[in-house]
């Protein structure tokens, strides 16, 4: 019987099979292997892989570019507080004046959410530091966030040597951040003064802004998600319930 051919290279593996090298298979992971390095898997998510960031509602984006923006307008536009030589009844009614913050606004209730209340907490400190001779502030926010209902009101209180200025001033200070570019006058109602209004738009959605100046304050309202036209039919009585005399 003939004995099988000796390996002429004791030690060495046997040679390869025709073909050529066949690499080695790649370990199957619970399924068809695809293509290219793959990263383990932790509770369904990729190591490694970027964890978007959570978002933030609308309304609270609004509302901190707002609070900004009114401390630049409302702080930078009353910078003097000073007697003038008007008639002694005009610098009365002056002193008399003060800007309240209502329980309910418009039929809207105050709204108790602690970041917002932060916000117009802050907007008011700020305020009081602009105008360290406010006889009163004002910063408050209505509605209901979740149905898109959100009022906005912002104001200060003593005795204005030029309405009409400051009222330009405001505005003008106000256009750049929010595109308020249209302001048209608008009827300040019973308490005097003058008043403008204008559509804006903050972070890609639609604000109305109404801004008004007496002898003896200065304010904002401020509409999210609504034209100035369904603002200014409000204004007036809106006005109202943030303006009061002693």
């Amino acid at each position: 019987m003939s004995q099988p051919p000796s390996n002429p290279h004791p030690g060495s593996y046997p040679p390869p099979q025709q073909g050529g090298y066949q690499p080695p298979q790649q370990p199957q992971y619970g399924g068809d292997y695809q293509q290219g390095p793959q990263q383990p898997q932790y509770g369904g998510a990729q190591l490694g892989a970027p964890v978007p960031p959570k978002k933030s509602g609308v309304g609270k984006i609004l509302l901190i570019v707002l609070a900004v923006v009114l401390v630049l307008c409302v702080g930078g536009g009353i910078a003097a507080w000073v007697f003038t030589k008007d008639t002694v009844d005009d610098v009365v009614t002056a002193t008399k004046t003060r800007v309240v913050e209502p329980t309910t606004l418009g039929g809207r209730p105050k709204i108790t959410d602690s970041q917002i209340q932060s916000t117009a907490a802050q907007m008011k400190s700020q305020l009081a530091s602009d105008v360290p001779k406010a006889s009163s502030t004002a910063g408050a926010f209505y509605g209901d966030l979740t149905k898109k209902d959100l009022v906005m009101i912002a104001g200060v209180s003593g005795v204005i040597a030029d309405p009409k200025k400051e009222l330009d001033d405001a505005a003008a200070a106000i256009t750049p951040s929010l595109a308020t570019n249209n302001f048209k006058t608008v009827d300040a109602g019973p308490l005097g003064g003058d008043a403008k209004c204008s559509d804006g738009k903050a972070s890609g959605e639609p604000v109305a802004v109404c801004l008004w100046a007496d002898r003896g304050s200065l304010g904002m309202v401020v509409l999210y998600f609504k034209s100035a036209a369904e603002l200014q039919s409000q204004f007036v009585s809106l006005r109202g319930e943030v303006e009061k005399q002693d």
